[in-house]
């Protein structure tokens, strides 16, 4: 058990039998890729998620939701810290340098790959308080998830090595979902947290094969209409509904918080997030903006949609609060969302949240004119405070400034038409970044060959 937790774990220990009873059981269901505008509540003209609807209609939905970053190693490191990218240091999925040498003028931030066992994840908080915690699909964060707070951890390489089908034909998003129902009818007289981390919907895009007659025959959205990706999420909110039923009989429905959320933006040749600009890996709103609600019968008001800006890590001291536990005793980032779930407050106020990224990512091998050819993302830092949204690129210093309200799609650079507003955030940005101790890109690559570069941009583009 980490060292930190130790003032407060013997603190809660007398305490836990008498809150059991009280503590509402907490069912997480993460997703992996899946984009802003890829379930019906937020606006899917294809895809069919009923389940997950009915879930956002009697619960709050957050509109302006984010992820800590593009992908997903990253994204679940804050998410399970509560902590920004450069306090845990993993900035990308694995060390090495992505894309060619060649094209790349910076030397990387290599980080880690492995979340520090220092670091106290909300689960060993519930644990701690007495939760029953389980852990079902993808973790990719190095180690274990059971020496991190899980008393269960079933990551979904144990079932199946070849993608979304397990050896004797089933789907992955139903064996996972099996072995969290398990979980649940295991734990009935103590309180429960299931983080149930879909593989689906990444790749590879690999049909519910039973689903697919139904897709082929509907006719396609202007926003959606990848046929594979439709089966895809309907396994996902069927796994939903099925986990909704056994609740039900249990009797535990009433007492259950449910989370809802993705780690990153959709995948970019297989979904679309517009009106938002972007998909997976870009730190565009399409690649961290995602679907989020959560609901709480009796205390989170159906029918509620929030509008404020909140990020993953802030999901750390909002599970915390749930259970009842204190925090840990370590830098926390986030800020627990239990003001506006119970309609205390409408907003924060003006709040900046942030987003770094030392490295890059290389781009789709689909060739999109609109965006970069060579690298979904460069090195670049970000900030949003209000409806203004900055990013700085450290290849060349370059600043963008976008007014969200206005120019959701991010299409209108109003850096140098409003000084005062990009010269406050970039010294609110360098400020944290000061704070958190983040390093920024500035070492040439020796490797790096501009003719070369110009050249692999010239023959893409034709």
């Amino acid at each position: 058990m980490p060292r930190l937790l130790l003032p407060f774990v013997l603190l809660l220990a007398a305490a836990v039998p008498a809150a059991a009873k009280e503590q509402p059981n907490i069912l997480f269901i993460y997703l992996d890729d899946l984009g802003w505008k890829d379930t019906g509540f937020m606006g899917s003209d294809f895809y069919e998620t009923p389940h997950l609807d009915a879930l956002a209609a009697s619960g709050m939905v957050f509109t302006d939701a984010y992820s800590n970053a593009s992908n997903c190693a990253p994204a679940r490191a804050c998410l399970l810290s509560g902590q920004y990218t450069p306090r845990h240091r993993i900035f990308n999925v694995g060390t090495r340098p992505r894309g060619k040498p060649a094209h790349r003028r910076l030397m990387v931030e290599p980080g880690t790959s492995v979340l520090d066992e220092k670091i106290v994840t909300w689960a060993e908080v519930l644990k701690s308080a007495g939760y029953r915690t389980g852990m079902f699909g993808k973790w990719h964060l190095g180690g274990n998830p059971a020496s991190q707070g899980f008393d269960v951890a079933i990551q979904y390489q144990q079932l199946s090595k070849v993608g979304h089908y397990l050896p004797d034909g089933s789907y992955l998003a139903d064996a996972l979902t099996d072995k969290t129902i398990e979980f649940i009818k295991g734990n009935k007289d103590a309180p429960w947290c299931a983080y149930l981390a879909h593989f689906g919907v990444h790749t590879p895009l690999q049909p519910k094969k039973g689903l697919l007659p139904k897709y082929q025959a509907k006719k396609p959205g202007k926003l959606h209409h990848d046929v594979v990706m439709a089966t895809m999420i309907q396994a996902v909110d069927d796994s939903v509904g099925r986990l909704l039923a056994e609740l039900e009989r249990l009797g535990e429905r009433e007492n259950t918080v449910i989370v809802f959320s993705s780690d990153n933006g959709g995948y970019g040749p297989a979904t679309d997030m517009d009106p938002l600009w972007g998909y997976k890996g870009t730190y565009f709103e399409g690649g961290i903006r995602v679907p989020l609600f959560i609901n709480w019968p009796g205390v989170v008001a159906p029918g509620k949609r929030s509008s404020e800006p909140v990020i993953g890590v802030d999901l750390h001291p909002t599970l915390c609060e749930i259970a009842g536990a204190p925090p840990p005793d370590q830098p926390a980032d986030g800020r627990s969302l239990l003001p506006l779930l119970k309609g205390e407050v409408e907003t924060f106020g003006v709040r900046p949240i942030y987003w770094h990224f030392p490295a890059y990512l290389e781009s789709y091998s689909v060739f999109d004119e609109q965006r970069d050819p060579l690298f979904r993302s460069r090195p670049v830092a970000a900030v949003r405070s209000g409806d203004y949204k900055l990013m700085e690129y450290y290849e060349d210093g370059h600043i963008a400034l976008h007014n969200l309200k206005d120019d959701i799609r991010e299409r209108r650079n109003l850096a140098t038409e409003m000084p005062q507003k990009r010269d406050e955030l970039l010294r609110i940005l360098h400020q944290w970044q000061d704070e958190t101790g983040a390093e920024r890109p500035g070492r040439l690559n020796p490797e790096f060959d501009e003719a070369a570069e110009k050249e692999a941009v010239r023959a893409l583009s034709e």
